[in-house]
């Protein structure tokens, strides 16, 4: 039976047959490598009616594990960030940090990019538990564009109507390390089961996970060394009904209805609901 592979670079969907473990191929799309994840039985008990995995996580056994943070990897993406995005103008540091060291660097709107951006460090301390084949893919950081009129000082933080997008990055940033699974290019994350709304300012209440579109290719990864290339990835909020279609259809579906409403990158709490009945 095929595999149905996405690649992480176009998007492109693949049908590779018969996959053998750490089995290469090139994407259709764009002719990069192709991951090829061996999937064995067990591996998720639960699949969409589009046939991918469903996980649901159970509450996490151990407890908490301070982390202080590589200061290393920490300037090697600062430094990224800087040489492809803009310059960072300040960074939200963590105080108390659980397993991994999550801190949030702003690039401030320009002429060019009219909009905030905001990009973890810290998700890539720790390696993701990815499938076997799927090595490469086991270091990531996350993002999300914001409205420039988005407030962002502490004071407004107070207000969750302002803090969830940044709650949301954090959240999702540790998310694959507390639960050994791994976030890449195509999952949806509701908020909650059933799913619940961000914040009493918009209905978006889940998130999908995809390229950072809005920005160069070379910003998509950072090759630290022979064994580390940090893959960076965008947090897309979605509707509920946006939620069920990608489980149903599959995430090129869903881009395409992006497509036809012209939904774009950067964060709309009130953007039109793309799946409406």
């Amino acid at each position: 039976m095929p595999l149905t592979v996405m690649c992480s670079h176009c998007g492109v969907t693949n049908f590779v047959e018969a996959p053998q473990p750490r089995q290469k191929s090139q994407c259709s799309g764009c002719g990069r490598p192709l991951s090829v994840p061996l999937h064995r039985e067990g591996d998720a008990e639960e699949f969409s009616e589009s046939g991918q995995p469903i996980y649901r996580h159970q509450s996490r056994a151990s407890g908490f594990e301070l982390a202080t943070g590589d200061s290393e990897n920490i300037e090697a993406i600062s430094n990224h960030i800087e040489q492809h995005v803009g310059k960072v103008d300040f960074v939200y540091h963590e105080i108390l940090s659980d397993l991994v060291h999550i801190d949030v660097h702003v690039v401030k709107p320009t002429e060019e990019r009219p909009f905030h951006t905001l990009i973890t460090s810290g998700m890539s301390d720790r390696p993701m538990t990815v499938p076997e084949g799927a090595e490469e893919l086991r270091f990531a950081e996350l993002l999300v564009s914001l409205p420039p009129d988005w407030p962002l000082g502490e004071e407004d933080f107070q207000d969750e109507k302002n803090y969830w997008p940044i709650r949301t990055l954090k959240i999702l940033a540790r998310l694959p390390h507390e639960y050994d699974t791994w976030l890449g290019f195509g999952p949806t994350i509701p908020r909650g089961d059933p799913p619940e709304p961000f914040a009493d300012n918009t209905q978006l209440c889940g998130s999908v996970i995809l390229p950072p579109i809005q920005f160069p290719e070379e910003f998509h990864e950072l090759v630290l060394s022979e064994d580390k290339t940090v893959h960076f990835y965008a947090v897309v909020p979605l509707y509920r009904e946006e939620l069920e279609f990608k489980l149903k259809h599959g995430v090129e579906k869903l881009l395409g209805r992006f497509g036809k409403h012209d939904i774009g990158p950067v964060l709309d709490v009130r953007r039109p609901n793309v799946c409406r009945r």
